[in-house]
């Protein structure tokens, strides 16, 4: 597929996705919904694929947020159904791939970019980068998973507070409240993310794709989270990744996981 908004690469079982609109700050518009919609599910099945990068172009924005033309004057129905297509095309579908995601934030992430940063498995900054959440600033709610998300990753007070003031916070704070994980200089961002890429590849895909399903299942209203794990764990022992594991570790050897 050739896409207009965004890049993507795949090297040494890392795919990288960046968005790529630096005239508009990389803000998200329908079509770049839908084009990182297909490039996440593309190298989600894409064997080779273990570990997926996503960030912006330029040295400004990670995704300055969403683009505002574009929805001015919806209805309510209108509205209604911007957010739950957009959480099910991308927020949610993002949060429950099976392929780790991490979000090389950039620069400014606010709104939609905020949501699409905390939508990935964890995140990582560069200094100069600033997140906030301003939509109740233009009269409306975050909709793209923010009221939610926010509060698992920072509680509730600091949520309500950043989504309350419509504030933009700096990346140390960001850390210092579990927004993001590190913060490096810019030129230091994408190799911090490759050489954790490169950690998480040495051990068993299929065991991290089932550690994301019983984690995520903790933060879903009604789902019991502990028999998830105990479920998944499980499944675990009928795969061959479980073979390989624990036989090199009984002959005292580095493991050559299969994927399977």
């Amino acid at each position: 597929m050739n896409y207009e908004n965004i890049l993507i690469s795949q090297e040494n079982g890392i795919g990288t996705i960046t968005i790529n609109r630096p005239k508009k700050l990389n803000a998200l518009n329908k079509a770049t919904i839908a084009e990182l919609h297909s490039a996440f599910d593309s190298l989600n099945k894409d064997a080779n694929t273990k570990v997926i990068i996503i960030t912006g172009s330029g040295e400004k924005a990670f995704v300055a947020g969403a683009d505002i033309s574009e929805f001015a004057d919806f209805s309510v129905e209108q509205g209604t159904e911007l957010a739950r297509n957009g959480q099910k095309t991308l927020f949610d579908f993002v949060e429950n791939l099976s392929t780790p995601v991490i979000a090389a934030v950039n620069g400014f992430a606010l709104g939609g970019g905020l949501e699409l940063a905390m939508s990935t498995h964890f995140r990582l900054a560069s200094d100069n980068a600033k997140m906030g959440l301003p939509e109740v600033s233009l009269g409306v709610i975050p909709g793209y998973g923010g009221t939610q998300r926010l509060p698992q990753l920072v509680g509730k007070g600091k949520a309500m507070e950043m989504v309350m003031t419509a504030g933009m916070i700096g990346a140390e704070e960001a850390k210092q409240s579990g927004l993001v994980n590190h913060v490096v200089p810019q030129e230091e961002l994408l190799p911090l993310a490759h050489k954790i890429a490169n950690k998480i590849m040495r051990n068993s895909s299929v065991a991290i794709a089932h550690a994301i399903k019983a984690v995520n299942d903790n933060f879903k209203d009604g789902v019991n989270g502990y028999q998830t794990e105990i479920t998944q764990f499980g499944i675990c022992f009928g795969t061959e990744d479980f073979k390989e594991g624990t036989t090199a570790f009984l002959e005292k050897r580095k493991a050559d996981f299969p994927g399977k």
